[in-house]
């Protein structure tokens, strides 16, 4: 890399690997705004009726709603859940940790199909089938993990010195980790939250089988791509992209903003 012809052929091919990868997001785009009836690149013409054919359909939205709903809460038990489990491996000493820590992967091991129809079976003598608070449950149980692994990494990386310094000062454990260790680590903790809210909104394969009639948004763009696809289903795509695009920047901005300067250690 001290070549800079190197350094040049690296950053180009970077660059070309990123583009084919972006390319099918950007093809979206245009493809929202098409004035024909199906999915057709480029578009004859353009017309934003297909965002007005969203923004006008209950269907549509009480589906989005739903998703957002269940991406909300499944966020709040995903990150505290994730949260305390990160502390229980990174500083808890007890028997049986090593197995805990492959018990907590395991959403994330074994395949989506086989979790859904578990859940299924299982949420289904609860009674939470056909309910988004059991589509929401299902989700914490394969984000938990991803939070985890996000939050224990900057466990591991984290100075206990400030914490026992702030016990040395008279603060009780929990004040420590409260005024101490969680500022410290909140940008992981952000993306954390992060990750599990993208993970549960994008979610199809447990929506599949828990959702019943109340459908989540992955679940009614299924549907519509099987039944009548139409560029509908490309103007929400385009929405998805710019809510996660705006996720990424309130995490970036957050995250940067409270991470802790040298100096102020």
């Amino acid at each position: 890399m001290r070549d800079p012809s190197r350094s040049i052929l690296f950053n180009l091919y970077c660059g070309a690997v990123f583009l084919f990868l972006v390319a099918p997001l950007l093809v979206v785009i245009p493809i929202s705004f098409s004035a024909s009836d199906y999915l057709q690149f480029p578009p004859p013409g353009y017309s934003t009726r297909w965002y007005e054919a969203y923004f006008s359909s209950p269907s549509w939205i009480d589906a989005t709603w739903r998703s957002l709903r269940v991406a909300a809460l499944t966020t709040v038990l995903a990150t505290i859940l994730g949260t305390m489990v990160a502390f229980s491996l990174v500083r808890g000493q007890y028997p049986g940790k090593r197995v805990v820590e492959q018990f907590v992967a395991t959403p994330i091991i074994v395949p989506t199909i086989v979790y859904a129809v578990s859940a299924y079976s299982l949420f289904s003598t609860l009674g939470l089938t056909g309910r988004w608070e059991g589509i929401a449950l299902a989700h914490t149980v394969q984000a938990i993990p991803l939070v985890v692994l996000v939050v224990a990494s900057s466990l591991r990386t984290f100075d206990q010195a400030l914490e026992q310094a702030a016990r040395g000062l008279g603060a009780s454990r929990f004040a420590a980790v409260r005024h101490v260790t969680l500022p410290h680590i909140r940008p992981a903790l952000i993306s954390g939250a992060f990750i599990a809210f993208v993970s549960s909104f994008d979610e199809l394969v447990i929506a599949m089988f828990l959702s019943g009639v109340n459908v989540t948004l992955p679940k009614k763009m299924f549907d519509n791509i099987i039944y009548e696809i139409d560029p509908t289903i490309a103007a929400i795509s385009v929405l998805q992209i710019a809510l996660v695009t705006v996720s990424l920047a309130v995490v970036w901005r957050f995250g940067s903003a409270s991470r802790p300067s040298p100096a102020g250690r």
